[in-house]
């Protein structure tokens, strides 16, 4: 009697529990930790989530905001710690610039797929453009790939393995590098006009966007087609390297034709504010996020900031004793900036008998430069935040009838009771302080709390902006012989470096090729320019006499000649530090990188790089 009451009770707690299972439908809960597909490729905002994580991963060179990057070319050295001095005593090795990822081209075909798959109730509107949003970041990624790799495996389905134990199926092979190029090409084409929702969007893609992807990817096509046959001539017989020449002035025209639409358009203009110095003004115009000129940036925010400012501060300027003055800016970049009556802008430190020049005031050799100078480079003598730096190497001291160059330690004093050496240095063999006189100041915040940690700077980084459009339409059109190309020159060296209009009457290869190294300094232009024109084993050619294969540097003294007129003036000497311990170092084989040995294991249908 007693075990079936038990057996009853039992009975009646499972029957309550069923109803109450029933009554709250627990069982049928989904998980909460689980997002389902109908969850994700169902709501537009979980997808945008997504979007934002792939816009995040968007490669370049060597990382947005990248301070070690930036001091690795000729337009700086590295000043920053010690340990990792070795930024200024390298070669460029097989593997550099190497990129192969293609994690991210995955995830894009998946979420291309899925919303094709299961997206169908958020609208054709919004499906057409997030499919277009996907497709422009994958050609992204595959410019980024061919420019660097060459042609590569064009895979825009997922792979999927069928544990048959046979792999060969997803082993692709490399496609033509010319193909690459135009699958970039036909991919943005396709999607241009789909942008409905980001017609005015600075951060996310449009049409506008992807033209100037367009713009740029065109131009690279045709100047490695071109340059490729004249100079260096590397290729593959697949045609996995090497594009045929008779194909450059196609590309060119692309360019030509994106870049034009670009420019005609009234979303966007030349950073141009009334009543503010060229040098300001050019500094701003990647500084202010209404700036008309820029097409297309990555973000920062509070809670989302970057370390550049704090990393590229002046010395004297910093918040704490780690940090600042990681990249110095290379006399040879100071000296690509013409002077604004023409002349070239060879800074004049010594006369034709080799004697010092004397100035009043250490900012007197810089007058009368290109304002896009300024507005890059914060100057011996100028000010940064509204205050004076405080940049004197040392002492240029009168002795037996000659200049005897005193230097000491930061902030020291000299027997006559003035300066030595500043604050800011140069300092030829110390950390965190400039080693060349110069201090950057492109994308180096003027807001003192920017360079504070942990709440750091929020300006963005710029991808594309009209300045390298001009640049690019001017370079297309001059290869196509179009005579007006030099118009886009004069329009930009008019609006942002204050030269009178018309300022170049004979357009050269010569002049474009500088006039990008300037306008587009430390905006991750240069490896690639110099590679794609084939002149990059020319220009960092190993030689330690070359001025630009090495880094030098242009110190101020202080004249003390007590009792001559020049007392107290300023003279310069150009000087080499000895933390820059090798001249740059770029061969044939550096023009395409190597393809990493794991990655060729695994599919044997890759063929390797020239000279790898």
């Amino acid at each position: 009697m007693k075990y079936r009451k038990i057996i009853l009770l039992l009975l009646c707690v499972i029957i309550n529990v069923i109803n109450g299972c029933k009554e709250d439908k627990w069982l049928e809960r989904q998980p909460r930790n689980i997002l389902t597909d109908d969850q994700v490729w169902k709501d537009p905002i979980l997808i945008q989530a997504l979007l934002a994580n792939y816009y995040d991963r968007l490669p370049s060179l060597q990382g947005v905001f990248s301070s070690t990057g930036a001091s690795e070319y000729d337009d700086a050295m590295w000043s920053g710690h010690l340990d990792q001095n070795g930024r200024n005593d390298f070669a460029f090795g097989d593997s550099f610039g190497r990129y192969w990822d293609y994690t991210l081209i995955r995830d894009i075909n998946l979420t291309l797929e899925n919303i094709a798959q299961y997206s169908g109730t958020i609208g054709e509107v919004k499906r057409k453009q997030f499919n277009a949003e996907l497709r422009f970041m994958r050609a992204f990624i595959y410019f980024e790939l061919v420019k660097r790799m060459g042609g590569v495996p064009l895979v825009t389905k997922q792979l999927i393995y069928n544990y048959s134990g046979d792999a060969t199926p997803l082993q692709v092979p490399r496609s033509k590098e010319s193909e690459i190029y135009d699958f970039v090409f036909s991919e943005t084409e396709a999607i241009k006009e789909d942008f409905a929702e980001t017609g005015s969007s600075r951060t996310r893609a449009n049409k506008f966007i992807t033209l100037a992807l367009q713009s740029r990817a065109m131009l690279y096509a045709a100047s490695t087609a071109k340059y490729n046959s004249l100079t260096t001539n590397i290729s593959l017989p697949g045609g996995e390297v090497g594009i045929p020449v008779e194909k450059a002035n196609d590309y060119y025209q692309k360019s030509l034709t994106a870049s034009q639409a670009i420019i005609a358009s009234p979303n966007y203009a030349l950073y141009n504010t009334a009543g503010t110095s060229r040098g300001e003004n050019f500094y701003k115009l990647l500084m202010d996020k209404s700036s008309k000129e820029i097409i297309f940036a990555k973000d920062f925010a509070t809670g989302k900031v970057h370390g550049f400012t704090y990393d590229n501060v002046v010395r004297s300027f910093r918040a704490d004793i780690e940090g600042s003055s990681m990249i110095s800016p290379s006399l040879s970049l100071v000296e690509s900036y013409d002077y604004l009556d023409g002349t070239k802008g060879t800074l004049r430190d010594k006369d034709v008998n080799g004697d010092y020049i004397v100035y009043n005031s250490m900012s007197d050799i810089f007058a009368n430069k290109d304002g896009r100078l300024a507005g890059t480079v914060v100057l011996p003598g100028s000010s940064f935040r509204g205050a004076q730096i405080d940049v004197q190497a040392g002492v240029a001291q009168w002795v037996n009838g000659a200049y005897q160059l005193r230097t000491g330690t930061l902030g020291s004093i000299f027997t006559d009771g003035k300066k030595l050496t500043g604050f800011d240095g140069p300092r030829i063999d110390d950390q965190y302080v400039s080693a060349t006189g110069f201090y950057l100041r492109k994308y180096v915040s003027e807001n003192s709390q920017d360079g504070v940690r942990p709440s750091l700077a929020s300006n963005w980084w710029s991808w594309f902006r009209l300045g390298e459009i001009y640049l690019n339409a001017a370079e297309a059109a001059h290869e196509l012989g179009i005579s007006t190309a030099k118009d886009y020159i004069n329009t930009l060296r008019e609006v942002h470096g204050g030269f009178p209009p018309n300022s170049i009457t004979t357009l050269t290869n010569d002049i474009i090729r500088n006039e990008r190294r300037i306008e587009l300094a430390f905006e991750d232009h240069r490896y690639f320019d110099l590679k794609r024109w084939r002149i990059a084993h020319q220009v960092w050619n190993g030689s330690e006499t070359d001025p630009n294969a090495v880094v030098w540097g242009l110190y101020p003294y202080r004249i003390s000649r007590p009792g001559h007129p020049d007392d107290g003036k300023f003279l310069f000497q150009r000087t080499r530090s000895v933390r820059f311990r090798r001249a740059r170092f770029f061969q044939l084989l550096n023009y395409y990188s190597s393809i990493d040995q794991a990655v060729l294991n695994n599919n044997p249908k890759l063929v390797r790089n020239p000279f790898h």
